[in-house]
C-alpha cells in the first residue's frame, strides 16, 4: 500500500492551490469585480438616499473585500432603518434588502415636525405641512427631541395605540389621538371617537371597535371600549 503521494499528484494540489489563489487575487486586488451599481430593495425615496449615502464609499471596491455584516452594521445606524441585509451578486452588484421603520405620527413641535415610530422613536424630519395624512402629536415648545432618540415618555401610549390601529386596519381613518389622565381617544376623521380607556389590551379594543363602525352610521358621535367585553355607541 502506498502511502507517500506521487509527484504527480503533488504537482496537481499545488496547481490547484495556486490556481484558488490567483482566483481569489484577481477577485479581491483587481477592477474585474468592482461594485458598479448598489441595488436597493424595499427603501422609500427618503431612506433610500439614506442608504445611497451610507453606501456610496462602497463604489469601485471590490465584492470579495466587502464585509456585508459590517455595511449592516453600518446602516443600522440610520434611524430609519429597522432591518437590512447585505449580498453580493457578481460581478458588479451589491444587494441592498432594507426593512423600514412605520411611523404612526408627526410630532409636531413650534415650527419644527418629525416622524415617529409606534414604539416612540424619532426616525426623521419632516418639513411642517407633509405628511398630511398622518395624525399629528403636540410637545411643549422645551422639549428637545433628536432624529433616532425618544418622542416625551408621556406620548409613546398614544404612537403604541396609532400602531395597534394600523394592525387593526383602521389607521387611515384616525385623525389624531387625545390623552386625558391615563386614558386614551382615538379621533376619526368623521368626528367619532373611540374611547379605549387605559392603555391596556388597546389591539383587542381596535379590533372591537372596528367591528362595531361596520353596525353603526356615520353620525355616531363615540364608541367606549374601555371595558372590551361590553362596547358601547351613543
Amino acid at each position: 500500500m502506498r502511502f507517500v503521494p506521487s509527484g504527480r499528484s503533488l504537482l496537481v494540489t499545488v496547481g490547484a492551490l495556486i490556481a484558488i489563489g490567483l482566483a481569489y487575487w484577481v477577485a479581491y486586488a483587481t477592477p474585474v469585480f468592482a461594485v458598479d451599481t448598489i441595488e436597493i430593495d424595499g427603501a422609500p425615496p427618503a431612506l433610500q438616499r439614506d442608504v445611497e449615502r451610507a453606501t456610496r464609499d462602497l463604489v469601485g471596491r471590490s465584492l470579495a473585500s466587502i464585509d456585508a455584516s459590517e455595511v449592516e452594521v453600518t446602516l443600522h445606524t440610520i434611524p430609519a432603518v429597522a432591518g437590512v441585509s447585505v449580498d453580493r451578486a457578481f460581478p458588479s452588484t451589491l444587494v441592498v434588502r432594507v426593512a423600514p421603520e412605520r411611523p404612526v405620527a408627526v410630532i409636531r413641535r413650534g415650527t419644527s415636525a418629525w416622524l415617529a415610530t409606534g414604539a416612540g422613536k424619532v426616525i426623521r424630519e419632516i418639513a411642517v405641512g407633509t405628511e398630511k395624512g398622518m395624525p399629528r402629536l403636540w410637545i411643549r415648545r422645551g422639549a428637545t427631541i433628536r432624529v433616532g432618540g425618544q418622542i416625551p415618555a408621556g406620548l409613546v401610549p398614544a404612537t403604541r395605540a396609532l400602531a395597534e390601529a394600523h394592525a387593526a386596519g383602521i389607521a387611515s381613518r384616525v385623525k389624531g389621538v387625545r390623552t386625558t389622565g391615563d386614558e386614551l381617544t382615538l379621533v376619526l376623521r368623521h368626528g367619532t371617537e373611540i374611547r379605549l380607556g387605559r392603555a391596556a389590551d388597546v389591539g383587542m379594543k381596535l379590533v372591537i371597535a372596528r367591528r362595531v363602525l361596520t353596525l353603526v352610521d356615520g353620525g355616531t358621535s363615540y364608541i367606549d371600549v374601555s371595558v372590551p367585553q361590553r362596547p358601547v355607541a351613543g
